[in-house]
């Protein structure tokens, strides 16, 4: 493991296999892979403040707010000051990026550049189990049953965000939101973008850039 932290960041639209690219880095360079979404859940059930918060705003049916979101990351985070992490899913926002300025520096941001058709169909084809957020997708990661989660036998939902007329908006509200997010890191020189339509085609280079950091502890074979 190298003496100096690492700290890095994964961005990139729904649909853009960002989770399966922060899994494969998580394994391959022994990074703690923190997802906002998991953190969000974990809250929710966790007592504290931010996740009572967070709480209000689901029951209702709303979407939890960026502030109720950045507590809940900036707590996490503050457990994590002597260890190397990747952020999967924040910052999101430029007010985001800037209260991640107030504890950290990054070393490392990655942004993938998927394109939009692409992003279509990977979102029309996904379904999730809610209670652990696992996603699926029908054309190349089915559940081994139909309609049915692989681990617990629940069944799968699909997100009202994720129906066909759903995934346009909400692709242009992230493109939107990430747009400044994106420049911010890029004048910093930090910004590294991955073009393509598959995960494994972008992977080797993601692998490399990475290898440049952090000394490896898995093959790019064995991710």
């Amino acid at each position: 493991m190298a003496s100096k932290l690492l700290r890095a960041v994964v961005l990139g639209p729904p649909g853009s296999g960002k989770g399966t690219v922060c899994e494969r880095i998580a394994r391959s360079f022994g990074l703690q892979h923190l997802s906002s979404g998991q953190f969000l859940r974990e809250s929710l059930g966790g007592g504290g403040e931010a996740g009572a918060l967070a709480q209000q705003y689901l029951e209702r049916g709303l979407l939890v707010p960026d502030h109720v979101i950045t507590r809940v990351m900036m707590a996490e985070l503050e457990k994590r000051r002597e260890q190397h992490w990747l952020l999967d899913g924040f910052p999101r926002t430029l007010g985001q990026a800037r209260a991640l300025d107030g504890i950290c520096q990054l070393d490392l941001v990655i942004s993938l550049n998927i394109p939009f058709e692409t992003l279509k169909d990977r979102l029309s084809a996904r379904w999730v189990h809610p209670g652990s957020g696992r996603v699926y997708n029908m054309d190349f990661n089915p559940p081994h049953s139909q309609g049915v989660d692989d681990l617990t036998g629940e069944p799968l939902v699909q997100r009202d965000e994720d129906r066909p007329e759903a995934v346009a908006a909400r692709l242009r509200k992230y493109k939107d939101a990430a747009k400044p997010v994106i420049e911010l890191y890029k004048s910093r020189g930090i910004l590294h973008s991955f073009s393509g339509t598959e995960t494994n085609k972008i992977w080797p280079y993601v692998y490399s850039l990475l290898s440049s950091r952090i000394p490896p502890i898995l093959s790019e074979e064995e991710h």
